[in-house]
């Protein structure tokens, strides 16, 4: 029986507190010692174990802590408990509207392999998991695959596949942490719950989620135990079914079944029923056995070599068995017997794109990439493709997507070298990395998170790229090519296509903003640099240093960023390029405001947008009126602050939740909270509306953060408190600390006009903790200031060590200053 199905309709108060008693026995602590080890008190600890009461939701953290379990999992059920506030809408690419189905299609003449099928379904039944092992083309996958579909009526909640490249020619296998990111995100798991750093925190997120689901995964094409140990469920009903060509000895918990090639029996009935040809003796084949043996011999009773020979025989009525052999026997092998008969009835042009299809990394693709690679019209690349789905040469896993199965794409690799020159196979890779730069490109100009971004210059732009309707179109493109594009980033690395490596980072940085995906993109804008050094290009050395400081500055890298942005600088300005400078001052402002610093931003900001508008870029001088706005609001200037946003406000833009105008929004917000309380909380409100629909959820917490700072100025408390704590349980989920520096003193400052001393002298404490290891000078400063605030009454010599300490950190940002 499914305990969680059979209690998902308890009273969720009622569920909690089984839940928290089951923390309980895990700890195997009595109430007291307990409620100490947590720092509860145990009568408060007794009702929540009872039910009495919904426990404060850090409670919950710090009883899941003490037994070293995610508490993430509860979050749900203690918003049903307690529903202290509504829960934001789901975007729309959150939604679950129906169950994921990622697997392949269940071919209709799956023939023999009964026991293994019996055997298969039985180590599911038993184990939760089987391992299916067998040499190349033995029918590993489509065993899997079949079992997954009989299964699929078990397992409703989602049924998922996931290709693990363990022998894909010129590919490295998929690592675990990219698997477990694709299986969470067929998940439709939220990107801020997924884990930035460390495989364990992945897979202790990928476990978490499989817990209460029932869902079948097929792992597929394993090379070896540890790379799918972290992919296997946890605890609850979940199944996974792997396969690889390796037997997976290190892997005990899963049941091996092997698979060897099918009998004489089976390999005839399977290229019959593949053939279509008629049963009795007026058949093809019953009229030719010997060549039929034949034909079973030089495909080495191998499913797949058989299903390509079988093809030929159904699409050529008016060849024999023995026409088939002859063409079969001038192959050089089972394998390449079968792939080179198939290709030989394709026309010249078709079969020339199959050959280039094999210098692709082993990933899916779409006709836009088959038409650049093979220089091509799209139209013409659409009947090419159509022409090798026919000759089972590609496949077509969804709509608008290819792959080629991995020993059809060794042949085609194998092909390419043997029948094209060195210099066409170079051209076609040049192609391949110039399409991924400067489709990225167009998605990046369709999704205008950051300020304008040049247009792509590497190599030659393709005839037809793909287009975008809106962001969301073009973001959604971006989630499908990722893999593609790292891969054309490792590509253009191995080959010295130091252009490509320079500028492709920098057009996915919008897609990096909406993943929080900091680490990665720091990674790639290291490699950059060093591309740009190789070229010594000036401007491209300049941007890529300026490209690497700003996600440095996005990681809370401070003092990295700042020397970046120092090497960046005098190269810039060599260059002469405008919008290049303005792009490095907005980010130099950007920073130096986050080290402390006053009106040095504010000027950066002011020749930003000088610099936009003498470049032309009317977009760029909205950018920066909208961060000088803000920056003038930081000072104090609240009058010029809400007149300067206004400003940006009417500035034309079909997307409301452009950054410049969500940057005003808020801005505006809290500039006159008091003297226009409800106008301020409409602005809040539409801006935060808009960051949850644009699913971006460091705009998200920052809205929420500023409405917690526009309802303290109004003397709203509780609904200050209420959307602080909001901000702060998306910034948990983050997993970058460093976003939350910029918001623990405001939430401390609320908390002690709340009558809340206790948690402000805890927020404070924990903004000193955080700011000096991050740079944040100024956010140091305040939290000395506000500690000495809140000490004053209860202890003035600590008070006033504080205020002092925070006085003279102002002092060496602003020497100035009084």
């Amino acid at each position: 029986m499914d305990m969680h199905r059979g209690t998902a309709k308890a009273d969720p108060q009622d569920e909690l507190a089984a839940r928290l008693r089951r923390l309980q026995e895990l700890s195997g602590l009595g109430v007291r010692a307990l409620a100490r080890d947590t720092g509860l008190s145990s009568s408060s600890l007794s009702r929540y174990l009872s039910g009495q009461t919904v426990p404060p939701w850090p409670a919950v953290i710090a009883l899941c802590r003490l037994v070293k379990r995610d508490p993430r999992p509860l979050r749900p059920l203690w918003e049903r408990s307690s529903n202290p506030l509504p829960a934001p809408p789901k975007s729309s690419r959150q939604a679950r509207p129906r169950p994921r189905n990622d697997l392949p299609r269940d071919v209709p003449d799956f023939t023999g392999r009964e026991a293994q099928l019996a055997a298969v379904l039985a180590a599911v039944d038993s184990h939760r998991l089987v391992a299916v092992d067998g040499m190349a083309g033995v029918g590993k996958t489509c065993l899997a695959v079949h079992a997954a579909h009989r299964l699929a009526a078990d397992y409703p909640d989602a049924q998922l596949y996931v290709d693990l490249h363990g022998f894909t020619e010129g590919r490295e296998p998929v690592d675990p942490d990219a698997a477990l990111r694709m299986l969470l995100g067929a998940l439709d798991v939220p990107s801020e719950k997924v884990p930035q750093e460390g495989v364990e925190q992945l897979a202790a997120c990928w476990r978490s989620e499989l817990a209460d689901r029932r869902v079948v995964v097929v792992l597929d094409n394993a090379v070896d135990a540890e790379q799918v140990r972290l992919l296997l469920p946890g605890a609850g009903p979940s199944v996974a079914l792997i396969t690889s060509r390796n037997r997976l000895l290190g892997l005990d918990e899963a049941p091996p079944v092997s698979l060897d090639v099918l009998s004489p029996q089976e390999s005839a009935e399977l290229l019959a029923r593949a053939s279509g040809d008629p049963s009795g003796p007026e058949g093809r084949l019953a009229r030719e056995p010997e060549n039929a043996a034949e034909v079973l011999r030089l495909c080495g009773h191998l499913p797949l070599a058989l299903r390509l020979a079988a093809a030929r025989l159904r699409h050529r009525p008016g060849w024999t068995v023995g026409i088939l052999v002859e063409r079969m026997a001038e192959g050089a092998s089972e394998f390449d017997t079968a792939f080179a008969m198939s290709v030989r009835q394709l026309n010249r042009a078709t079969a020339r794109m199959f050959r280039l299809l094999g210098l692709l990394p082993g990933l899916s693709f779409d006709e836009y990439l088959a038409a650049a690679l093979a220089d091509v019209s799209l139209g013409s690349a659409r009947t090419m493709l159509e022409d090798l789905l026919d000759a089972h040469l590609v496949q077509q896993p969804t709509v608008g997507r290819y792959r080629l199965h991995d020993l059809v794409h060794q042949h085609a690799r194998r092909a390419c070298a043997e029948q094209d020159s060195q210099a066409e196979r170079e051209r076609a890779l040049g192609r391949f990395l110039d399409y991924y730069v400067h489709a990225a490109a167009a998605a990046d100009a369709a999704m205008p998170v950051l300020s304008p971004t040049r247009s792509a210059s590497a190599g030659r732009p393709p005839a037809v790229l793909p287009q975008f309707a809106d962001k969301n179109a073009a973001f959604a493109w971006l989630v499908a090519e990722y893999e593609n594009m790292i891969a054309a980033f490792e590509t253009a690395d191995a080959v010295g296509a130091d252009v490509h490596v320079c500028e492709l980072p920098r057009f996915l940085r919008a897609y990096f903003a909406r993943r929080c995906g900091t680490t990665h993109l720091n990674s790639l804008f290291e490699r950059s640099l060093a591309a740009a050094q190789r070229l010594g290009d000036p401007l491209q050395l300049a941007e890529v240093h300026s490209d690497l400081g700003f996600a440095r500055y996005n990681a809370g890298r401070m003092a990295e960023a700042a020397a970046a942005y120092e090497a960046a600088e005098p190269r810039l300005s060599q260059a002469g390029d405008a919008l290049a400078e303005a792009e490095l001052a907005m980010r130099r402002g950007y920073l130096r405001w986050d080290e402390g610093y006053v009106e040095e931003p504010l000027e950066l900001f002011r020749q930003a947008g000088k610099l936009y508008e003498a470049g032309g870029c009317p977009t760029g001088v909205a950018h920066a009126a909208a961060s000088e706005a803000w920056a003038m609001l930081q000072l104090g200037h609240r009058e010029e602050a809400a007149q300067r946003a206004r400003e940006v406000l009417g500035f034309p833009h079909a997307d409301p939740s452009w950054p410049p105008t969500l940057t005003a929004r808020i801005t505006l917000g809290v500039a006159i909270a008091h003297e226009a309380p409800d106008e301020a909380v409409a602005h809040l409100n539409q801006a935060l509306a808009l960051a949850r629909e644009d699913g971006h959820v460091n705009n998200e917490a920052w809205c929420l953060n500023c409405l917690g700072v526009a309802l303290r100025q109004m003397g709203r408390y509780e609904e200050a408190l209420a959307s602080h704590r909001q901000a702060f349980v998306l910034l948990d989920e983050l997993f970058e600390e460093h976003w939350k520096i910029r918001f623990l003193n405001a939430y401390a400052e609320t908390c002690r006009l709340a009558g809340l001393p206790d948690e402000a002298l805890r927020l404070y404490r924990q903004a000193l903790e955080l700011a000096p290891k991050l740079g944040y000078r100024n956010e140091e400063a305040l939290a000395h200031e506000g500690i000495a605030v809140v000490l004053a009454e209860t202890d003035p010599t600590a008070a006033a060590v504080h205020r002092a300490a925070g006085q003279t950190l102002l002092h060496e940002l602003n020497p100035v200053a009084p």
